[in-house]
C-alpha cells in the first residue's frame, strides 16, 4: 500500500495515460473525465511538448480531477514536478533517474513505476524500490516513436521473475488484450485506446471488462 493506501494491484487493471494529440472539441480534462467515469483506474499525465508552467497547471488540474474519483496521479519522467505538486507518483524510464534515486527525493509513501522491457532491467528496478513495472512495447505502437518490442514470452518471464505487480504497455486495443491472458501482469496501460475513441467512457468500460477476465 503507498500513497493514500491505494491498493496498487487494483489500481494498475486500466492505467490511462494522457496524450493530447487526441484532443478535439473537448480538452484533456473533459476526455480524462470520461476515461474515469468509465472506470479508468489510475491516470499519468504524460506531456513532451508542454513548457513547464503549462505542464503544472495541467497536472494540477488532473490531479484534483483523480482525487474526486480516488484514483491514483501519477507524473511521467518529471520528478521535480511530481514533488512539487505532492502528486501520488511518477514513472521513469530506463534512460531516466533511478528508482533508487527517485525514492530518496520523494520519500517512502509515494509510487515508483519504472519501465523495463528485459527480466534483468526488471528486477534491478524491484531491488532499488520500483513498486510496479511497466513493460512494453508489447504490440506495435505509433504513440512512442522509440518503442521496444517485447514478445510475450519475455513479459510472462518478467511477471514470473518479480514480486511487484505488471503493467503491460504499448499497442493494447480492445481486440488483442485477450492476447496477453496468462501472462500474470496486473493491467494494462493505454492511451489511443481511450484518448482516440469517439466514446471514452465506453471505452473505458470494454477495457476494465476484458481486462478482469484476461487477469482472473
Amino acid at each position: 500500500m503507498k500513497s493514500d493506501n491505494f491498493n496498487l494491484s487494483s489500481a494498475l487493471l486500466l492505467y490511462a495515460v494522457t496524450d493530447r494529440h487526441w484532443t478535439g472539441e473537448k480538452s484533456l480534462i473533459e476526455q480524462t473525465r470520461e476515461a474515469l467515469t468509465g472506470g479508468a483506474t489510475m491516470v499519468q499525465i504524460r506531456e513532451k511538448a508542454l513548457d513547464q508552467a503549462a505542464f503544472e497547471k495541467e497536472a494540477v488540474e488532473l490531479q484534483e480531477l483523480c482525487k474526486e474519483f480516488h484514483v491514483p496521479f501519477i507524473v511521467n519522467d518529471n520528478v521535480a514536478l511530481a514533488k512539487k505538486i505532492n502528486a501520488d507518483g511518477v514513472h521513469v524510464g530506463q534512460e531516466d533517474m533511478n528508482a533508487l534515486e527517485v525514492r530518496k527525493l520523494l520519500g517512502p509513501d509515494k509510487i515508483i513505476g519504472v519501465s523495463a522491457q528485459t527480466v534483468e532491467e526488471a528486477l534491478l528496478a524491484q531491488k532499488e524500490g520500483a513498486d510496479y513495472l511497466g513493460v512494453g512495447a508489447v504490440f506495435p505502437t505509433g504513440s512512442k516513436a522509440d518503442a521496444i518490442d517485447v514478445p510475450l514470452e519475455t513479459l510472462k518471464a518478467i511477471c514470473s521473475a518479480v514480486k511487484i505487480p505488471v503493467v503491460a504497455i504499448g499497442g493494447i486495443t480492445k481486440d488483442n488484450l485477450c492476447q496477453l491472458k496468462g501472462s500474470g501482469i496486473a493491467g494494462i496501460s493505454v492511451i489511443s485506446a481511450l484518448y482516440a475513441q469517439k466514446d471514452i467512457s465506453s471505452a473505458a468500460k470494454e477495457l476494465v471488462k476484458k481486462t478482469r477476465e484476461i487477469t482472473k
